[in-house]
C-alpha cells in the first residue's frame, strides 16, 4: 500500500488547529508522530502514523 503524506497545514486542518499548534505538539507531546524529511525543506507526516496516534488517544480516553 502506498503511503499518503500530509503537509503541516493539512495536519492542522485535520485537527482544526493552527499550524504552530502542530509544531508545538511535536515539541511537547512525545506521543505525537514525528514527521519524515522527504528531502531538504520537505517535511511530511504519514497519514497512517497520524491515524495510529488518533486511535491510541481514543483508546486511552476510553479507559477509566
Amino acid at each position: 500500500m502506498k503511503s499518503i503524506y500530509l503537509q503541516d497545514n493539512q495536519v492542522a486542518a485535520r485537527y482544526g488547529v493552527a499550524r504552530p499548534s502542530i509544531w508545538r505538539w511535536l515539541k511537547n507531546d512525545p506521543t505525537f508522530p514525528k514527521p519524515i524529511a522527504l528531502s531538504k525543506g520537505c517535511t511530511r507526516w504519514r497519514l497512517e502514523d497520524l491515524e495510529a496516534w488518533e486511535n491510541g488517544k481514543a483508546a486511552s480516553n476510553g479507559r477509566s
